[in-house]
């Protein structure tokens, strides 16, 4: 079995979904991080399952918390115990504010629990992964050697006062990602950030009205909701190898929201 080993987190519902579904139909073994909603993860493992190109491809979901530090290391150490390696680690997990609140009412405890599982968990996740890497004799099993990536958002640098600790954190995400591929790339390890715009998912369904009516009027160039799937076909595009001289890269899948228009 010749399958790489791509351990996605939050990878339940929404876009870690779309990103799974996308790498079992390319051939590789997921590992699915959920942290909460056993039922959505064995969900997306059966989906999966009858998406998979090949039938000794395995999907197994792991429960951790990754803003816990004790479940970050307990996850990377039962995800190699299950599979015995690990070729791509694909941060997605990520949550908004329980509340949007303005800055100037926002509490510390919604900025600590926001950047600890948008910001922090991935950083220290990626890091023991990369620890790993750097000690292991294993040959990576995609082309172009092992690969990080994060799922940030166009928060990076749209800035919304209602939920700023989210912005915070997807814009201090945009900087891991240029740290790590600067550390790694003589290793061999390729870094990347995948940058969504609105996307259609759980996270965006209380407010579907407002940004129908947004598109409609030219929000986005290409006036649609983005997909699941949309990130999963850019995950895939990366983890297939298909951009070997590049590392650090920003990734925008976000129907055009980025360009400057007058």
């Amino acid at each position: 079995m010749n399958q790489a080993v791509i351990l996605i987190t939050g990878a339940s519902r929404g876009l870690g979904r779309g990103i799974a579904l996308h790498a079992a139909k390319s051939g590789h073994n997921v590992a699915i991080n959920y942290a909460g909603n056993k039922v959505a993860a064995e969900e997306t493992a059966k989906l999966c399952r009858e998406l998979a190109s090949s039938p000794s491809q395995q999907f197994d979901i792991f429960q951790a918390d990754i803003g816990i530090s004790a479940d970050r290391q307990r996850l990377v150490q039962e995800v190699l115990a299950r599979f015995g390696r690990l070729d791509a680690l694909v941060n997605n997990a990520g949550i908004a504010p329980r509340v949007r609140a303005d800055l100037t009412e926002m509490s510390e405890e919604s900025f600590d629990e926001v950047l600890g599982i948008n910001l922090k968990g991935p950083f220290f996740l990626t890091q023991a992964v990369v620890n790993h890497w750097l000690k292991t004799t294993d040959k990576p099993r995609l082309k172009a050697g092992f690969k990080v990536l994060f799922i940030s958002s166009i928060s990076a640098y749209t800035a919304s006062v209602n939920r700023g600790e989210y912005c915070i954190s997807k814009a201090g995400l945009s900087m891991v990602t240029q740290l790590f591929a600067t550390r790694l790339a003589e290793q061999g390890v390729q870094v990347f950030e995948i940058r969504p715009g609105i996307m259609e998912t759980d996270m965006t369904s209380g407010v579907k009205e407002k940004y129908d009516a947004l598109l409609a009027q030219g929000l986005v160039p290409q006036k649609r909701w983005g997909k699941p799937e949309d990130i999963g076909l850019a995950v895939e595009a990366i983890l297939s190898g298909s951009f070997p001289f590049s590392t650090g890269e920003v990734v925008n899948v976000d129907g055009g929201f980025h360009l400057k228009r007058l």
